[in-house]
C-alpha cells in the first residue's frame, strides 16, 4: 500500500469515479460529489476537508458492516447510515488502500445507478 498525499489520492479517486457511465461532478457545500443522474454515489471532502485529509462517503449495502470494522470508517451522518452509507477519513501519511476505495466506489455506483447504465458498465469492463 502506498502512502500518497491525501488530496492526490482524492483526485485519483474522483478520476476513477468519472469513468463510470453517466458520472458527473457537482460541488455542494464545498464538497466534491460524483453523481449518476441526480443521485450521488460518492462524496469527497473537497474544499470542505483539510488539505491533508482524504474524506470519502459511499453507499455500501453489501459490505458496510465489514467496512465499519476499519479504524478510519464510521457510519455516515445525517441518517445516511440507515441505508448503508459509510464515511472514511484518512490523512496524508496513512496507509491509503486505494484499491479498497475503488471497490467501494464500484459498489456505491451499483447501488444507485439505473440498470441500463449498470449493463453498459458491465459491457465495457
Amino acid at each position: 500500500m502506498a502512502k500518497p498525499d491525501a488530496k492526490a489520492a482524492e483526485r485519483a479517486l474522483i478520476a476513477y469515479a468519472m469513468t463510470f457511465p453517466g458520472a458527473w461532478t457537482d460541488h455542494p457545500w464545498d464538497h466534491t460529489v460524483v453523481k449518476v443522474g441526480k443521485k450521488i454515489f460518492v462524496f469527497f471532502g473537497g474544499d470542505a476537508a483539510a488539505p491533508d485529509v482524504l474524506s470519502v462517503t459511499v453507499k455500501l449495502p453489501v459490505s458496510s458492516e465489514m467496512a465499519l470494522t476499519l479504524p478510519y470508517v464510521e457510519k455516515a451522518g445525517h441518517g445516511l447510515w440507515k441505508s448503508g452509507w459509510v464515511h472514511a477519513q484518512q490523512r496524508t501519511g496513512d496507509e491509503l488502500d486505494l484499491e479498497t476505495f475503488r471497490g467501494w466506489i464500484d459498489q456505491s455506483y451499483a447501488a444507485v445507478a439505473p440498470k441500463t447504465l449498470l449493463k453498459q458498465r458491465a459491457a465495457s469492463a
